[in-house]
């Protein structure tokens, strides 16, 4: 049976755009740290493949600038990119390799963060709705992480879009959509066939990565 990385693998065979240098290819994984659900990422670090990406989150948590150089100085070693949320200043000053952009964040359009914005940075943004994909792009995001796609914990009341719309909205968007919610290898068998990017979670995907 293949594993969720081997499905990720298969989504994320675009070929880059012309000019796109190799820093600049999307992972096929991308974890996402929470303060509550994950908040030592460390271990969950170390399951991930090589390639992957991390986006650290622990939103108004102490020592978040401390948590950020340990995870870029983890990650380096086994070619893993770190993407810090909500903070450019941060993201450029630990070395990271790239900003993850809050919806509310995206929606505000091209924002002061591009002022710290490294040519080679993977910029990601939160997406919601379909509308959500295309001001992502207008921000500046070069992929979007569209959630609820099935039903996850975090947000057991919000409606999963599913695969169906998954991949409708993934056809109309703009930019690459990773799929986010729920994920785990049973439930991204039924994405092969949605033109996602690849796949993105908190926890619960590691363990079968």
């Amino acid at each position: 049976m293949p594993t969720l990385t081997d499905l990720a693998r298969r989504l994320n065979l675009r070929r880059p755009a012309a000019g796109v240098s190799a820093s600049r290819l999307l992972p096929p994984l991308i974890l996402m740290t929470d303060a509550d659900r994950l908040p030592d990422p460390a271990a969950a670090v170390a399951r991930l493949p090589r390639g992957s990406a991390v986006i650290l989150r622990h939103y108004g948590v102490p020592g978040r600038d401390a948590l950020a150089r340990d995870l870029v100085a983890l990650c380096r070693g086994r070619h893993i990119r770190v993407l810090i949320a909500a903070d450019a200043r941060l993201a450029r000053a630990v070395g990271a390799d790239g900003l993850h952009l809050p919806e509310a964040m995206a929606r505000r359009g091209p924002g002061i963060w591009q002022r710290w914005r490294r040519p080679d940075w993977i910029v990601t943004a939160a997406a919601h709705s379909r509308a959500a994909l295309f001001r992502a792009a207008r921000a500046g995001a070069d992929a979007a992480l569209l959630s609820p796609v099935f039903w996850t914990a975090s947000h057991p009341l919000a409606p999963a879009l599913g695969p169906l719309r998954f991949a409708a909205w993934c056809r109309s968007s703009p930019l690459p959509v990773y799929a986010l919610g729920g994920i785990s290898a049973r439930t991204a068998r039924r994405l092969r066939a949605g033109g996602g990017a690849g796949f993105a979670g908190i926890s619960g995907f590691t363990a079968e990565s």
